[in-house]
């Protein structure tokens, strides 16, 4: 690592020739093999834009000129590029974040942010340069799979709008966003890609004509004059210079010297510019361009000499998830798959396999994913929508007013709920039982364990006049939590014998019951009695909850969600207008931005732990005084 070691800054790329440029390029690939193999994180994105991130630097001035990155997962570059050589904790808490940070470099401008959005905080700060009168460069990158987000077009729109303000807009086209890009921009990329006919004929042109005395080279300067109309025939380009946009491209993503020219002449364009560069994703690391799923968008450790993982997982979340939904596809024709460009991710792939006819990558849009949702239920079909639970947030309006207001029965599958931890404050999915609590009919399952999963997909996909909701945790699952009996439609997980009123009402949501339990037996070895049940659909509050609650001394609320307006939240107005007069107290995510840390340290951070929330039980069972044998007649209720 000759010279990587010798990179402190951008600025210090620029002594280097030709020769080192193309060393520090391979120096830069082994460094992010052997250290994403160690930690885990994003290898395949990175790897595709070496080159592409050491010309931006060349040619932009940062951080006087912002460079900015759609999501950041192909961040890692920059961040050598700019100081941050340290990846020993990559990910892990005290080191460094898997997408940019503000608080790790001055470098950074966008924190980890959802796809899509990068276009429009370059939009922004380009009119805030105009209006100061600043001559900095505004820089955006972003993926041929973001350009599928809605936002990012609406952000175009507006970009083009202002011929004359200066931002450059990297195409980083790999023909992929964690899977292989698909619809219509695809296509018209590919295009793009495999037109280079007139490149052909322009050389070959200029090696006859310069051959041919006094007419050859102005001849061919006027054909190349002509280039433009050449190259509207031959390579459809023109629906970006049709918004008003320069187009320049397509580069090869891996040639510097290219792509230092491509972006300096956009830099002095002085106008809204794209440059379309065409890069491999996991270029240099066979095993990741033998990943034909996702070319390793994102590892976790692995040993470096073959890709393989170094330690076997067991089952998790998402496969219970997908091979349920495979069997439920055999034996419902009307059921369908709907993902936002993560087939594989949230566990549709083998679906997909068994029935290519019937799921639909919309790309990344969310927006779009809800509406058709609701159009496919609409026409007889009964679809089942799978993202991660944090990217939800961004269908909202949909999912209420086109889903729940046309009582439309569809089922949204929520991946990653809850804390995720190394991802970071964006991956978090923290809000979705906040947001999705003031939807009218809308109803959410919260399964503890893989048999719930397989149980209430299959109860979810039953509903065909309303939305429901099944969401789930990251990583593997547990062994399964046993009930004891029910009440209504609750799970009774735990009992203090002999306990007629006990003193705590711990409801348990979703994969914290192994959690839970093990609270009630602090309770319990504290002499305090405690009921554990698990509500399985915690929207609406089961009708069985609040005479439960008016049975014991106080209720405990348990949610890997935020307390604000959480299902703890909707339990405490459940018993107020039962007249239950019984004490709270919710546990949950405060309503704050969770560093990147692992699942177990956030919560450890954040007090949701077993000792944490039985200590506290402890002392608030403390303060209501004597058991229900010693208080007065009239005050115990039957």
């Amino acid at each position: 690592m000759a010279l990587l070691t010798r990179i402190t800054g951008p600025r210090d790329l620029d002594r280097l020739g030709p020769e080192q440029l193309d060393q520090l390029a391979r120096e830069i690939r082994t460094f992010l093999v052997d250290a994403v193999s160690k930690t885990g994180g994003h290898l395949g994105p990175n790897l595709g834009v070496v080159e592409l991130t050491i010309a931006l630097h060349r040619v932009f001035d940062s951080p006087k000129d912002k460079v900015l990155f759609d999501t950041g997962h192909q961040s890692y570059v920059h961040k050598l590029l700019t100081g941050r050589q340290d990846f020993s904790k990559l990910k892990s808490k005290g080191g460094l974040s898997g997408y940019p940070s503000r608080a790790e470099s001055e470098h950074d401008v966008i924190e980890n942010s959802h796809a899509s959005t990068v276009l429009g905080w370059a939009e922004g700060i380009a009119k805030a340069n105009e209006v100061l009168k600043k001559d900095d460069h505004v820089v955006a990158v972003i993926g041929d799979g973001a350009l599928t987000g809605g936002m990012a077009w609406e952000a175009l729109n507006n970009i083009a709008a202002a011929k004359d303000r200066p931002l450059v807009i990297v195409v980083n086209d790999n023909e992929r966003s964690y899977a292989p890009t698909i619809g219509g921009l695809a296509n018209h990329l590919a295009t793009l890609r495999t037109t280079d006919g007139y490149e052909r004929f322009l050389a070959r042109g200029k090696e006859v004509l310069n051959r041919t005395p006094v007419v050859g080279k102005p001849l061919y300067e006027t054909l190349h004059g002509a280039k433009k109309g050449l190259k509207d025939f031959i390579a459809p380009q023109g629906m970006f210079e049709d918004l008003g946009l320069k187009y320049v491209g397509p580069i090869d993503g891996h040639d510097l010297e290219a792509l230092e020219s491509a972006l300096a002449r956009a830099k002095r364009f002085g106008g809204p510019v794209i440059v379309h560069c065409l890069t491999e994703k996991g270029r240099g690391y066979q095993p990741a361009l033998q990943d034909e799923a996702d070319r390793f968008h994102a590892v976790g450790k692995i040993h470096p000499d073959t890709g393989l993982p170094i330690a076997a997982s067991g089952a998790d979340w998402t496969s219970v998830f997908g091979e349920e939904m495979v069997k439920l596809g055999r034996e419902r024709e009307d059921i369908v798959a709907i993902t936002a460009a993560m087939l594989q991710p949230v566990g549709l792939d083998k679906f997909a396999k068994a029935f290519p006819d019937r799921v639909y990558d919309v790309g990344i849009a969310e927006q779009h994913a809800a509406v058709s949702a609701a159009g496919l239920a609409t026409g007889g079909l009964h679809p089942v929508v799978a993202v991660y639970a944090t990217f939800l947030n961004r269908a909202f309006d949909q999912v209420l007013m086109d889903v729940a207001l046309h009582k439309c029965g569809v089922t949204f599958v929520l991946d990653r709920a809850g804390i995720t931890g190394t991802d970071g404050a964006s991956h978090n999915g923290m809000w979705d039982m906040s947001i999705l609590q003031v939807v009218p009919g809308l109803r959410i399952a919260a399964p503890r364990d893989a048999d719930q999963v397989r149980a209430q997909l299959r109860e979810a996909v039953e509903v065909d006049d309303a939305p429901t909701v099944v969401r789930y945790s990251k990583g593997a699952v547990g062994p399964a939590v046993k009930a004891i009996g029910r009440i209504g439609g609750m799970d009774v997980l735990h009992r203090t014998d002999d306990e007629p009123r006990p003193d705590v009402l711990l409801v348990s949501v979703g994969a914290l019951a192994p959690m839970c339990l093990e609270i009630a037996d602090l309770l319990d070895k504290q002499g305090i009695s405690t009921t554990v049940v698990d509500p399985r659909w915690v929207k609406p509050v089961d009708e069985h909850l609040p005479p439960l609650a008016e049975q014991h001394r106080v209720v405990v609320t348990v949610e890997d969600n935020s307390r604000v307006g959480g299902v703890g939240s909707a339990i405490a107005q459940a018993l107020r207008d039962a007249g239950v007069d019984v004490p709270l107290r919710d546990f949950g995510i405060p309503a704050r931005f969770l560093d990147h840390a692992s699942r177990k340290e956030v919560m450890a951070e954040i007090g949701l732990t077993a000792p944490d929330i039985a200590r506290q039980v402890t002392g608030l069972v403390a303060k209501l005084g004597g058991r229900y044998e010693d208080e007065p007649a009239e005050a115990t209720r039957d």
